[in-house]
Protein backbone atom coordinates (compact mmCIF):
# COMPACT_ATOMS: atom_id res chain seq x y z
CA UNK A 1 0.00 0.00 0.00
CA UNK A 2 1.44 3.32 -1.08
CA UNK A 3 -1.39 5.79 -0.51
CA UNK A 4 -3.38 6.71 2.60
CA UNK A 5 -6.52 6.84 0.44
CA UNK A 6 -6.39 3.02 0.36
CA UNK A 7 -6.51 2.72 4.17
CA UNK A 8 -10.34 2.69 4.57
CA UNK A 9 -10.74 -0.19 2.12
CA UNK A 10 -7.87 -2.11 3.71
CA UNK A 11 -9.52 -1.63 7.12
CA UNK A 12 -12.92 -2.76 5.87
CA UNK A 13 -11.49 -5.88 4.23
CA UNK A 14 -9.62 -6.73 7.41
CA UNK A 15 -12.21 -5.90 10.07
CA UNK A 16 -15.51 -5.95 8.16
CA UNK A 17 -16.79 -2.51 9.17
CA UNK A 18 -16.41 1.09 7.99
CA UNK A 19 -13.78 3.00 9.99
CA UNK A 20 -13.43 6.56 11.19
CA UNK A 21 -10.25 8.22 9.90
CA UNK A 22 -7.78 10.44 11.70
CA UNK A 23 -4.36 11.90 10.93
CA UNK A 24 -1.50 13.58 12.77
CA UNK A 25 1.38 15.28 10.97
CA UNK A 26 5.10 15.00 11.34
CA UNK A 27 7.16 18.16 11.61
CA UNK A 28 10.24 19.93 10.42
CA UNK A 29 11.99 22.22 12.87
CA UNK A 30 13.33 25.36 11.20
CA UNK A 31 15.53 26.29 14.15
CA UNK A 32 15.71 25.57 17.88
CA UNK A 33 17.25 22.12 18.26
CA UNK A 34 17.64 20.42 21.65
CA UNK A 35 16.14 23.48 23.32
CA UNK A 36 12.66 22.13 24.09
CA UNK A 37 13.74 19.96 27.02
CA UNK A 38 15.66 22.96 28.35
CA UNK A 39 12.47 25.07 28.61
CA UNK A 40 13.60 27.01 25.56
CA UNK A 41 12.26 28.24 22.23
CA UNK A 42 11.62 26.28 19.02
CA UNK A 43 10.24 27.07 15.55
CA UNK A 44 8.64 23.91 14.08
CA UNK A 45 6.15 23.57 11.25
CA UNK A 46 3.72 20.69 10.73
CA UNK A 47 4.20 18.73 7.51
CA UNK A 48 1.70 17.41 5.02
CA UNK A 49 3.37 14.03 5.59
CA UNK A 50 1.41 12.31 8.34
CA UNK A 51 0.38 9.15 10.16
CA UNK A 52 -3.17 7.98 9.49
CA UNK A 53 -5.33 5.84 11.77
CA UNK A 54 -8.47 4.02 10.66
CA UNK A 55 -10.44 2.96 13.71
CA UNK A 56 -13.71 1.37 14.81
CA UNK A 57 -14.80 0.77 18.43
CA UNK A 58 -15.12 -2.73 19.86
CA UNK A 59 -17.50 -4.00 22.53
CA UNK A 60 -14.61 -5.11 24.75
CA UNK A 61 -11.40 -3.47 25.99
CA UNK A 62 -9.03 -5.00 23.43
CA UNK A 63 -6.81 -2.94 21.16
CA UNK A 64 -6.37 -4.88 17.90
CA UNK A 65 -3.98 -2.86 15.72
CA UNK A 66 -2.33 -3.52 12.38
CA UNK A 67 0.62 -1.47 11.07
CA UNK A 68 0.64 -1.37 7.29
CA UNK A 69 4.18 -0.01 7.13
CA UNK A 70 5.58 -2.65 9.48
CA UNK A 71 3.26 -5.42 8.25
CA UNK A 72 2.83 -6.33 11.89
CA UNK A 73 0.02 -6.69 14.43
CA UNK A 74 -0.44 -5.61 18.02
CA UNK A 75 -3.15 -7.01 20.28
CA UNK A 76 -3.49 -6.17 23.96
CA UNK A 77 -6.17 -5.69 26.61
CA UNK A 78 -6.44 -2.22 28.14
CA UNK A 79 -7.01 -3.88 31.52
CA UNK A 80 -3.68 -5.71 31.43
CA UNK A 81 -0.40 -4.28 32.74
CA UNK A 82 1.74 -3.24 29.78
CA UNK A 83 5.51 -3.64 29.52
CA UNK A 84 7.74 -2.07 26.84
CA UNK A 85 8.63 -4.32 23.92
CA UNK A 86 11.29 -1.88 22.62
CA UNK A 87 9.76 -1.59 19.16
CA UNK A 88 7.07 0.43 17.36
CA UNK A 89 4.34 -0.99 19.57
CA UNK A 90 5.65 0.94 22.59
CA UNK A 91 4.34 4.21 21.12
CA UNK A 92 0.85 2.73 20.98
CA UNK A 93 0.96 0.91 24.30
CA UNK A 94 2.52 3.92 26.03
CA UNK A 95 -0.17 6.32 24.87
CA UNK A 96 -2.91 3.90 25.96
CA UNK A 97 -1.27 3.58 29.38
CA UNK A 98 -0.90 7.34 29.84
CA UNK A 99 -4.44 8.06 28.65
CA UNK A 100 -5.73 5.59 31.23
CA UNK A 101 -3.49 7.07 33.91
CA UNK A 102 -4.94 10.49 33.07
CA UNK A 103 -8.45 9.26 33.89
CA UNK A 104 -9.88 8.61 30.44
CA UNK A 105 -12.33 5.70 30.14
CA UNK A 106 -11.19 4.01 26.94
CA UNK A 107 -12.97 1.60 24.65
CA UNK A 108 -11.29 -1.23 22.83
CA UNK A 109 -10.84 -0.68 19.11
CA UNK A 110 -9.85 -2.26 15.82
CA UNK A 111 -7.17 -0.12 14.21
CA UNK A 112 -5.14 0.12 11.02
CA UNK A 113 -2.15 2.46 10.90
CA UNK A 114 -0.40 3.86 7.84
CA UNK A 115 2.26 6.56 7.66
CA UNK A 116 3.77 8.59 4.84
CA UNK A 117 6.55 9.68 7.21
CA UNK A 118 9.94 7.95 6.92
CA UNK A 119 10.91 6.38 10.24
CA UNK A 120 14.08 7.56 11.98
CA UNK A 121 14.45 10.59 9.72
CA UNK A 122 14.10 13.36 12.28
CA UNK A 123 10.61 14.32 11.07
CA UNK A 124 8.85 13.07 14.23
CA UNK A 125 7.20 9.94 12.92
CA UNK A 126 7.01 8.68 16.51
CA UNK A 127 5.13 11.74 17.76
CA UNK A 128 2.78 11.56 14.78
CA UNK A 129 1.99 7.93 15.64
CA UNK A 130 1.39 8.80 19.30
CA UNK A 131 -0.88 11.74 18.51
CA UNK A 132 -2.81 10.02 15.72
CA UNK A 133 -3.48 6.96 17.87
CA UNK A 134 -4.34 9.03 20.94
CA UNK A 135 -6.69 11.34 19.03
CA UNK A 136 -8.42 8.39 17.34
CA UNK A 137 -8.84 6.34 20.53
CA UNK A 138 -10.21 9.31 22.48
CA UNK A 139 -12.65 10.07 19.66
CA UNK A 140 -14.16 6.57 19.52
CA UNK A 141 -14.22 6.51 23.33
CA UNK A 142 -16.48 9.59 23.32
CA UNK A 143 -13.96 11.90 24.97
CA UNK A 144 -13.55 15.58 24.22
CA UNK A 145 -10.19 16.35 22.61
CA UNK A 146 -7.96 18.66 24.62
CA UNK A 147 -5.08 19.26 22.20
CA UNK A 148 -2.62 20.53 24.80
CA UNK A 149 -3.55 17.74 27.18
CA UNK A 150 -3.10 15.17 24.41
CA UNK A 151 0.33 16.58 23.52
CA UNK A 152 1.45 16.35 27.14
CA UNK A 153 0.11 12.80 27.50
CA UNK A 154 1.93 11.69 24.35
CA UNK A 155 5.15 13.28 25.59
CA UNK A 156 4.81 11.41 28.89
CA UNK A 157 4.30 8.17 26.97
CA UNK A 158 7.57 8.72 25.12
CA UNK A 159 9.40 9.80 28.29
CA UNK A 160 8.08 7.19 30.69
CA UNK A 161 7.11 4.17 28.58
CA UNK A 162 9.38 4.38 25.53
CA UNK A 163 12.29 5.80 27.53
CA UNK A 164 13.17 8.71 25.23
CA UNK A 165 13.49 11.87 27.33
CA UNK A 166 12.27 14.21 24.62
CA UNK A 167 10.75 17.65 25.12
CA UNK A 168 7.21 18.54 24.12
CA UNK A 169 7.89 20.19 20.74
CA UNK A 170 7.09 17.23 18.49
CA UNK A 171 3.80 16.32 20.12
CA UNK A 172 2.78 19.98 20.45
CA UNK A 173 3.25 20.85 16.78
CA UNK A 174 1.54 17.61 15.71
CA UNK A 175 -1.50 18.68 17.73
CA UNK A 176 -1.40 22.42 17.00
CA UNK A 177 0.03 22.84 13.49
CA UNK A 178 -1.17 25.87 11.50
CA UNK A 179 -1.51 25.87 7.71
CA UNK A 180 1.05 28.10 6.05
CA UNK A 181 2.92 28.93 9.25
CA UNK A 182 5.59 27.74 11.63
CA UNK A 183 4.96 28.05 15.37
CA UNK A 184 7.20 29.96 17.74
CA UNK A 185 6.75 27.81 20.85
CA UNK A 186 7.88 28.74 24.34
CA UNK A 187 8.48 25.30 25.82
CA UNK A 188 8.17 26.62 29.38
CA UNK A 189 4.88 28.48 29.19
CA UNK A 190 3.62 26.46 26.18
CA UNK A 191 2.51 29.71 24.59
CA UNK A 192 2.73 29.60 20.80
CA UNK A 193 2.51 32.19 18.04
CA UNK A 194 2.05 31.48 14.35
CA UNK A 195 4.87 32.79 12.13
CA UNK A 196 3.60 32.84 8.52
CA UNK A 197 6.05 31.50 5.94
CA UNK A 198 6.41 34.08 3.17
CA UNK A 199 5.51 32.67 -0.29
CA UNK A 200 8.81 34.12 -1.51
CA UNK A 201 10.64 31.22 0.16
CA UNK A 202 10.28 27.47 0.38
CA UNK A 203 11.17 25.05 3.15
CA UNK A 204 13.08 22.16 1.56
CA UNK A 205 13.75 18.93 3.46
CA UNK A 206 16.52 16.49 2.48
CA UNK A 207 16.51 12.98 3.95
CA UNK A 208 20.09 11.66 4.10
CA UNK A 209 18.68 8.09 4.26
CA UNK A 210 20.96 7.23 7.17
CA UNK A 211 20.07 6.71 10.81
CA UNK A 212 22.82 5.91 13.27
CA UNK A 213 21.81 3.77 16.23
CA UNK A 214 23.54 6.15 18.66
CA UNK A 215 20.56 8.50 18.49
CA UNK A 216 18.43 7.33 21.44
CA UNK A 217 21.23 6.77 23.95
CA UNK A 218 23.11 9.93 22.98
CA UNK A 219 19.93 12.00 23.18
CA UNK A 220 19.43 11.01 26.81
CA UNK A 221 23.10 11.72 27.54
CA UNK A 222 22.74 15.25 26.14
CA UNK A 223 19.80 15.88 28.41
CA UNK A 224 21.83 14.65 31.37
CA UNK A 225 24.65 17.04 30.41
CA UNK A 226 22.21 19.95 30.37
CA UNK A 227 20.82 19.02 33.77
CA UNK A 228 24.36 18.88 35.18
CA UNK A 229 25.04 22.34 33.74
CA UNK A 230 21.94 23.69 35.49
CA UNK A 231 22.98 22.09 38.79
CA UNK A 232 26.42 23.71 38.63
CA UNK A 233 25.28 27.12 37.38
CA UNK A 234 22.57 27.29 40.04
CA UNK A 235 25.34 27.44 42.66
CA UNK A 236 26.43 30.78 41.14
CA UNK A 237 23.24 32.24 39.69
CA UNK A 238 19.89 32.75 41.40
CA UNK A 239 16.72 31.49 39.72
CA UNK A 240 18.33 29.05 37.31
CA UNK A 241 16.12 25.97 36.91
CA UNK A 242 16.87 25.34 33.21
CA UNK A 243 19.41 26.56 30.66
CA UNK A 244 16.60 28.81 29.39
CA UNK A 245 17.38 31.00 32.41
CA UNK A 246 21.02 31.63 31.46
CA UNK A 247 22.34 34.30 29.08
CA UNK A 248 25.47 33.96 26.96
CA UNK A 249 27.14 36.66 29.06
CA UNK A 250 26.37 34.76 32.27
CA UNK A 251 27.60 31.53 30.74
CA UNK A 252 30.90 33.12 29.78
CA UNK A 253 31.27 34.73 33.21
CA UNK A 254 30.77 31.43 35.04
CA UNK A 255 32.36 29.06 32.53
CA UNK A 256 35.02 28.07 35.04
CA UNK A 257 32.46 26.19 37.13
CA UNK A 258 31.63 23.91 34.20
CA UNK A 259 33.69 21.04 32.80
CA UNK A 260 34.70 21.77 29.20
CA UNK A 261 32.22 19.31 27.66
CA UNK A 262 29.32 20.61 29.76
CA UNK A 263 30.27 24.19 28.85
CA UNK A 264 30.06 23.37 25.13
CA UNK A 265 26.68 21.69 25.53
CA UNK A 266 25.43 24.73 27.43
CA UNK A 267 26.80 27.16 24.85
CA UNK A 268 24.78 25.46 22.16
CA UNK A 269 21.50 25.57 24.07
CA UNK A 270 21.86 29.15 25.30
CA UNK A 271 22.99 30.36 21.89
CA UNK A 272 20.27 28.40 20.10
CA UNK A 273 17.53 30.02 22.16
CA UNK A 274 18.85 33.42 21.10
CA UNK A 275 19.06 32.30 17.47
CA UNK A 276 15.39 31.24 17.48
CA UNK A 277 14.23 34.67 18.63
CA UNK A 278 16.48 36.42 16.11
CA UNK A 279 15.35 34.10 13.28
CA UNK A 280 11.68 34.83 13.98
CA UNK A 281 12.36 38.58 13.85
CA UNK A 282 14.26 38.13 10.57
CA UNK A 283 11.46 36.09 8.98
CA UNK A 284 8.84 38.60 10.06
CA UNK A 285 10.69 41.46 8.41
CA UNK A 286 11.46 39.41 5.29
CA UNK A 287 15.22 39.25 5.90
CA UNK A 288 15.73 35.72 4.59
CA UNK A 289 19.51 36.09 4.36
CA UNK A 290 19.67 36.79 8.10
CA UNK A 291 17.32 33.90 8.90
CA UNK A 292 19.44 31.60 6.72
CA UNK A 293 22.62 32.74 8.39
CA UNK A 294 21.15 31.86 11.78
CA UNK A 295 20.22 28.41 10.47
CA UNK A 296 23.83 27.98 9.33
CA UNK A 297 25.09 29.00 12.77
CA UNK A 298 22.68 26.54 14.37
CA UNK A 299 24.17 23.68 12.37
CA UNK A 300 27.73 24.62 13.27
CA UNK A 301 26.76 24.71 16.94
CA UNK A 302 25.00 21.34 16.74
CA UNK A 303 28.03 19.86 14.99
CA UNK A 304 30.82 21.37 17.08
CA UNK A 305 29.36 22.02 20.55
CA UNK A 306 26.48 19.55 20.85
CA UNK A 307 28.13 16.84 18.73
CA UNK A 308 24.92 15.43 17.27
CA UNK A 309 25.65 15.74 13.56
CA UNK A 310 27.32 13.14 11.35
CA UNK A 311 29.25 13.02 8.08
CA UNK A 312 26.14 12.57 5.94
CA UNK A 313 24.30 15.49 7.54
CA UNK A 314 27.35 17.73 7.21
CA UNK A 315 27.72 16.78 3.54
CA UNK A 316 24.05 17.43 2.78
CA UNK A 317 24.24 20.83 4.47
CA UNK A 318 27.38 21.71 2.54
CA UNK A 319 25.82 20.72 -0.78
CA UNK A 320 22.60 22.58 0.00
CA UNK A 321 24.42 25.80 0.83
CA UNK A 322 26.18 25.69 -2.54
CA UNK A 323 22.91 25.38 -4.47
CA UNK A 324 21.50 28.51 -6.14
CA UNK A 325 18.94 30.46 -4.13
CA UNK A 326 19.69 28.86 -0.76
CA UNK A 327 19.67 31.26 2.19
CA UNK A 328 20.71 28.70 4.79
CA UNK A 329 20.70 25.01 5.72
CA UNK A 330 21.02 22.93 8.89
CA UNK A 331 20.36 19.52 10.31
CA UNK A 332 16.89 19.13 11.82
CA UNK A 333 15.74 16.69 14.47
CA UNK A 334 17.71 14.92 17.16
CA UNK A 335 20.71 14.21 14.92
CA UNK A 336 22.99 11.27 14.05
CA UNK A 337 21.34 11.03 10.64
CA UNK A 338 17.91 11.91 9.36
CA UNK A 339 17.13 15.17 7.60
CA UNK A 340 18.38 18.64 6.84
CA UNK A 341 16.19 21.70 6.29
CA UNK A 342 16.99 24.52 3.89
CA UNK A 343 15.43 27.94 3.39
CA UNK A 344 15.31 28.42 -0.38
CA UNK A 345 14.22 31.21 -2.70
CA UNK A 346 10.87 30.14 -4.18
CA UNK A 347 12.08 30.41 -7.76
CA UNK A 348 15.05 28.13 -7.07
CA UNK A 349 13.19 25.40 -5.17
CA UNK A 350 12.25 23.32 -8.20
CA UNK A 351 15.87 23.02 -9.37
CA UNK A 352 17.25 22.34 -5.88
CA UNK A 353 16.78 18.52 -5.92
CA UNK A 354 18.50 18.25 -9.31
CA UNK A 355 21.53 20.08 -7.97
CA UNK A 356 21.83 18.52 -4.52
CA UNK A 357 20.50 14.98 -5.08
CA UNK A 358 23.02 13.72 -7.69
CA UNK A 359 25.95 15.27 -5.82
CA UNK A 360 24.93 13.55 -2.58
CA UNK A 361 24.37 10.25 -4.36
CA UNK A 362 27.77 10.45 -6.03
CA UNK A 363 29.50 11.06 -2.70
CA UNK A 364 27.63 8.47 -0.62
CA UNK A 365 25.98 5.97 -2.96
CA UNK A 366 22.66 6.84 -1.33
CA UNK A 367 19.65 8.33 -3.12
CA UNK A 368 18.22 11.08 -0.90
CA UNK A 369 14.55 11.98 -0.60
CA UNK A 370 14.23 15.73 -1.23
CA UNK A 371 10.96 17.65 -1.08
CA UNK A 372 9.53 21.11 -0.55
CA UNK A 373 6.99 21.27 2.24
CA UNK A 374 4.05 23.51 2.91
CA UNK A 375 3.25 23.90 6.62
CA UNK A 376 0.01 22.09 7.36
CA UNK A 377 -2.68 21.74 10.01
CA UNK A 378 -2.45 19.77 13.22
CA UNK A 379 -4.12 16.49 14.13
CA UNK A 380 -7.76 15.78 13.42
CA UNK A 381 -10.21 13.81 11.30
CA UNK A 382 -8.87 12.86 7.87
CA UNK A 383 -10.94 13.63 4.80
CA UNK A 384 -10.13 12.10 1.41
Amino acid sequence: MQDAHELPQLFKSRFGVEPQLFRAPGRVNLIGEHTDYNDGFVLPAALDLATYVAIAPRSDRVINAHSVNMNADLVFDLDDVQQPAHDWTDYVRGVAVELSNSGYLLRGADIAIFSTLPMGSGLSASAALEVAFGYALLSVSGALIDRLGLAMICQRAENEFVGMRCGVMDQFISCHGVEGAALLLDCRSLEARAIPIDPAVRIVVCNTMVHHELASSEFNLRRRDCEEAVRLLATRLDGVVALRDVTLAQLEEHAAVLPELIARRSRHVVGENQRVIEAVAALERGDFAEAGGLMNASHESLRDDYNVSCAELDLMVELARKAPGVYGARMTGGGFGGCTVSLVEAGAAAAFPEVVGPAYQKATGLTPMIFSCTPGAGAGPAHF
